[in-house]
């Protein structure tokens, strides 16, 4: 990771949807829609704008013929063109773009272009990002870690045994990360996962590291969010201590 790539992404202002910042390419409601036939041969246009362009449009459209020309375009030396790419695959998911995606993670220099990677890996429904989001919740910039705890709960709900892979470095970003935002999207996985957990260890950790939060995080949010998903999960210690805290007037 480069020190200009922290100046680049890691704000809050970047914490949001990796879609925010892409706008429509229909700003008028009176402008037809894009021609699919047109916007799958402006992907391989000469000039890179055009390529933007059309990458963008199929963040909003599915069709699958542009599949192999957008994992094409994760190569393309302009950063844009390739963050548009990372975001329309995540529109347009294939398990044939899981690993050039996963790729692009690991040597990537642009910050929004991981942030896209990640979003699109979390939305592949393949097994093969489950370490990739690991990884990225682990050591990436805070945009990126955040759209890598909520892409776990999406992945990791696939196989029990990746719930259990999944579940404690979530626990360890709920308890330690130093963004907000992030504490909370792990919250919100962490809720989504247990629901898939018999009454374990793991699970037990998962409720305690829950009840935590809700009790000792400073910021609002990430206890709101621990309080949602301990009541998705529906753990009778939990409920109760929610019932203590509303009591008391804590929360």
């Amino acid at each position: 990771m480069q020190d200009d790539d922290l100046i680049l992404l890691d704000t809050d202002e970047e914490l949001g949807s990796p879609l925010d910042r892409l706008e429509s390419v229909e700003s008028e409601s009176d402008i037809p829609p894009p021609d699919p036939e047109q916007m799958l041969m402006l992907l391989s246009h000469p000039e890179a704008s055009q390529r933007m362009m059309a990458a963008r449009v199929f963040c909003e459209l599915e069709e699958p013929r542009s599949i192999p020309l957008l994992i094409e375009l994760l190569k393309d030396k302009c950063p844009l063109v390739r963050v548009s790419s990372a975001y329309a695959l995540g529109r347009n998911t294939s398990h044939e773009a899981v690993e050039p995606l996963i790729e692009l993670l690991k040597y990537d220099w642009n910050g929004y272009v991981r942030k896209g990677v990640v979003w699109a890996l979390g939305n592949s429904s393949d097994r093969r990002a489950l370490q990739p989001l690991i990884n990225a919740l682990k050591t990436e910039i805070s945009a990126v870690r955040l759209w890598a705890a909520s892409g776990l709960a999406q992945i990791a709900k696939l196989d029990y045994e990746d719930v259990i892979t999944a579940i404690p470095p979530l626990i360890e970003g709920l308890r330690r990360d130093s963004t907000a935002a992030v504490r909370s999207n792990c919250a919100w996985s962490i809720g989504q996962l247990c629901r898939e957990l018999p009454s374990n260890v793991v699970y037990a950790t998962a409720v305690d590291a829950l009840i935590e939060a809700l009790v000792e995080d400073e910021d609002l949010g990430v206890k709101e969010d621990a309080k949602g998903a301990i009541l998705k999960v529906g753990d009778p210690r939990g409920l109760q201590m929610i019932e203590e805290l509303e009591f008391e007037g804590l929360i």
